[in-house]
């Protein structure tokens, strides 16, 4: 047993290589990317000989563990909450095969919105899948409770899913480890049918995963994570999910905590101890990061009960993340909020790195595109995002991984033509390239604009699954060589890059071109890494 200071991220990744996984597989999204980081950061997980891999999308990465899962030995697959859409498909599906190794889902939501397109609430996912889900209050809890999660996965023989919100996967404590669980030896499912969903097997299995549903229950109210706190106040009563229950607590710190208290971190959730609360409680405060789920549920259809105070009548921002002082407030207290910034600092947006080839790479098609109305250029997720600000204002669209090139090919048939795609290397790998053969296949008249800068740059320089490879997937994909164009974006071949795109806007049929140049991050951390090993060569000739 040691004590280490680690973010919630790490204490889960901790959490699971204590746990004795064999595999960790996951798509890097903020903020869920540094769990796999501390994996494959991890001398112990390298001696363990654990797989910690990026895989080119979050439905790759669960259907990778799930194959893990089903080989006996225990699997964690890690994504951010929009990374779960992309995932649901084999994720809800797994519901119904169920784990024979134990299976872990992490998700990892971001309300506030931080560096995503939503604020979804993946406990929606849990309850739809109609498996355990788990949802820590601090550090300490994430890495016990992945360690439990594993243990329940095989108990029940279902995947578990471990929902965490920024603040804790991003904020540090210290946290108390335990023994370390071997790994699992390689075996099969007793029944080799388990995995196979034809309809006749698939509804066998979906009445198994029904039955199991007064399990799962009873487990989460004996588990010891979902804890009624008896409070001599009973004008009120208290839920408190996940990370709320530690904002609760700030506002009671040098106090007795007058009022009775539910704190959930484990679902489905416990009717029991619901049940207790409300009817001990003349009125009931529900504190619960993202969607009201349990504030509905309390509320009913007729909403004719006690008083339910929440996220749907004010009490709570209907938007946004908790933090204390909003707690603070939704208990009547007088909380302590500092000053406004004055009217003089002026909030700065961010921009793209100085040198960043994405500044060249926009310049040109900027200059391209004026003989064009404006509009036409339907972006991505990525770093070049942020060239929809000034002072570049190149992009018009941002959905979801992928839809840049799917969304020009809509535009184009609808008649805006030619219509561009702007969409990075990785992006493309991860699911653009699904629609550029769509692209082929109707002969649209776009041009995308394939921005390789050689890493996932946006969450930190991961590498990028299609390094080295896209000219030939490009190619593979139908597009005709003589419409791939390979520029290099530096100021000083701006105007022949200028004449590639204008040649390319002319072409009445799909045309590619890969604007080459390596992230300058990574290219800086090279550089460095490379200095390092060299000084380290000569001290050991010397």
């Amino acid at each position: 047993m040691q004590k280490l200071l680690l973010l919630g991220d790490e204490a889960i990744a901790q959490g699971a290589i204590d746990a004795g996984i064999s595999g960790v597989y996951a798509y890097p999204g903020t903020p869920s990317t540094e769990i796999t980081e501390y994996v494959q950061a991890s001398r112990d997980a390298k001696e363990k000989g654990i797989v910690s891999s990026w895989s080119s999308n979050e439905k790759t990465a669960m259907e990778t563990a799930i194959g893990m899962s089903y080989a006996g030995k225990r699997a964690m697959v890690c994504m951010k909450h929009v990374g779960l859409n992309v995932a649901a498909d084999a994720f809800v599906n797994s519901a119904i095969t169920g784990a024979h190794g134990g299976l872990v889902v992490v998700s990892a939501d971001d309300p506030s919105m931080h560096s995503s397109q939503n604020e979804q609430d993946s406990r929606f996912y849990g309850k739809f899948a109609m498996i355990p889900v788990m949802e820590p209050a601090n550090q300490q809890e994430a890495y016990e409770m992945t360690r439990y999660a594993f243990d329940l996965s095989e108990k029940f023989g279902t995947p578990v899913m471990m929902r965490i919100t920024t603040r804790l996967a991003h904020s540090r404590s210290g946290v108390e480890t335990g023994e370390q669980h071997r790994q699992n030896e390689l075996s099969l499912p007793s029944d080799l049918k388990q995995f196979v969903l034809l309809p006749s097997i698939a509804r066998k299995q979906y009445n198994t995963l029904l039955g199991k549903q007064a399990a799962f229950e009873e487990e989460a109210a004996q588990s010891g994570y979902n804890v009624f706190i008896e409070g001599k106040d009973k004008s009120l009563g208290i839920i408190a999910c996940g990370i709320a229950y530690n904002y609760l607590k700030e506002n009671y710190q040098d106090k007795e905590l007058p009022y009775s208290v539910l704190k959930v971190s484990q679902y489905p959730l416990p009717k029991s101890l619901i049940k207790k609360i409300y009817d001990e409680s003349d009125e009931v405060l529900v504190l619960e990061e993202g969607y009201p789920i349990i504030e509905e549920l309390l509320r009913g259809t007729l909403d004719e009960g006690k008083r339910i105070k929440g996220r749907m009548d004010g009490t709570v921002p209907r938007a946004g993340e908790l933090n204390p002082n909003i707690v603070g407030k939704a208990l009547g207290l007088e909380v302590n909020e500092g000053y406004n910034a004055p009217d003089i600092l002026v909030g700065r947006p961010p921009l793209l790195c100085d040198g960043c080839p994405h500044w060249d790479s926009f310049g040109a098609l900027n200059e391209a595109m004026k003989k064009y109305s404006g509009g036409r250029v339907l972006s991505d997720i990525g770093c070049y995002t942020l060239s929809a600000l000034p002072p570049l204002e190149s992009i018009n669209s941002c959905v979801d991984m992928g839809a840049s090139i799917t969304m020009a090919v809509g535009a184009a048939e609808a008649g805006l033509v030619p219509a561009v795609a702007a969409i990075g290397d990785s992006t493309f790998t991860h699911s653009g390239m699904t629609g550029l053969l769509d692209a082929v296949n109707r002969k649209s008249p776009i041009v995308v604009l394939l921005l390789d800068n050689s890493t996932t740059g946006m969450t930190g320089g991961q590498d990028s699954p299609g390094f080295g490879k896209l000219d030939e997937i490009v190619a593979g994909l139908g597009v005709e060589k003589e419409h791939i164009r390979v520029i290099k974006p530096l100021r000083r071949y701006h105007e022949e890059n200028v004449k590639v795109f204008e040649e390319e806007l002319e072409y009445n049929g799909v045309s590619v071109i890969i604007a080459r140049r390596e992230c300058v991050q990574t290219l800086a951390r090279r550089m460095k890494l490379k200095h390092r090993r060299k000084k380290e060569e000569q001290k050991t000739e010397n």
